[in-house]
């Protein structure tokens, strides 16, 4: 039984984890495992290779992915489902495990209910998939986040400085969030709540008049901002598309930074961690879990579970419905965002 397996979307630490998983409990029920170059992509120019114990050894602790990536969308190209119809048909695939977040997994979900034999591993950074408690590569996200918070405070407070680290979040404010917290961010901004950057003024100029001479402000790429009153909420943009046809973001830091300094007339810096933390090898917990689900996986194809995906809930890895972890995405709860606010009201 041949089974095809693929990476779509942004990379993440955790993907030679899982695709390393998934290809050593293959071999245990007897599959011939094919590796797809760069998502769907693979699959419409029929680019693939075939995984195997020695192509996938030595390769648990490096991020990025041996398979590479795409964000294209086969449903987005003409003719793209009947193309991966065909090339299925024609390299007799059994199934496609496919890696990834909502975009990759939103193809999955439409192509399994045209009739495809699709299982799902979820993964992104931003922790944005329904159905699981948590994706791999987040833990790692987080990490790095934390540590250059940590890093900030020291030189922020040697410079009196306020110190706004933007780091990632298209739609939803985990990393932010998380980072914030466990970094002792003094304000927290995230795409769930537009940010009111007169609030943010004066809580800085209260901190300052209690002697906090510097502060950490985190803010996640997609946040919207309002300048004054009479302007609407906005999501700060490069002007460029990215691969999928969504606008780039990039700028929210500068923008926050602009707005505090002229508002409280301290001094103010940006840290912009982009892709950095997206790169590097992934954490302990982020090998871990991506082993469980890739296992979990390959082992969903071998009793036919079709059309779901594995998950964590609690501490157990579970076989979620794709339809579902795909019909919204997973944002920071009120409640939970309530803890962050403790700290900095």
């Amino acid at each position: 039984m041949k089974v095809a397996v693929l990476t779509g979307g942004g990379d993440c630490p955790g993907l030679n984890a899982v695709i390393r998983a998934i290809v050593r409990r293959a071999s245990e029920h007897g599959f011939e495992m094919m590796g797809l170059r760069d998502g769907w992509k693979g699959l419409l120019d029929d680019n693939h290779f075939r995984l195997t114990r020695e192509t996938t050894s030595g390769i648990l602790h490096r991020g990025g992915t041996i398979l590479g990536t795409s964000r294209v969308n086969p449903f987005k190209v003409e003719n793209g489902l009947e193309r991966v119809k065909r090339a299925i048909e024609r390299n007799g695939i059994h199934a496609v495990i496919a890696i990834g977040g909502e975009g990759t997994l939103s193809a999955a979900t439409r192509m399994s209910q045209e009739g495809l034999r699709i299982v799902g591993v979820p993964k992104t950074i931003d922790n944005d998939l329904n159905g699981t408690d948590f994706t791999f590569g987040f833990d790692t996200a987080v990490h790095i986040a934390t540590e250059a918070v940590d890093r900030l405070h020291s030189t922020a407070e040697s410079h009196k400085r306020v110190i706004v680290c933007e780091v990632m979040g298209r739609h939803v404010g985990w990393i932010a969030t998380y980072a914030g917290i466990a970094g002792g961010a003094d304000v927290i901004l995230v795409p769930e709540i537009p940010a009111d950057l007169e609030a943010v003024a004066q809580h800085l100029v209260r901190r300052n008049a209690g002697g906090r001479t510097f502060s950490i402000v985190v803010v996640a790429e997609g946040t919207r901002i309002k300048l004054s009153a009479e302007q609407n909420e906005q999501l700060v943009t490069t002007g460029a598309l990215d691969e999928a046809g969504r606008p780039r973001l990039g700028g929210v830091g500068n923008i926050v930074a602009a707005e505090i300094e002229r508002r409280t007339g301290f001094e103010t810096r940006v840290s912009v961690l982009g892709h950095i933390q997206r790169g590097g090898a992934p954490t302990a917990h982020d090998r871990v879990l991506a082993t469980r689900f890739g296992v979990h996986a390959c082992d969903m194809v071998a009793r036919g579970e079709f059309g779901k995906m594995a998950a964590l809930r609690g501490n157990e890895i579970v076989s979620e419905e794709l339809a579902e972890a795909t019909r919204e995405l997973k944002r920071v709860p009120e409640e939970f965002f309530k803890v962050a606010q403790v700290f900095f009201g």
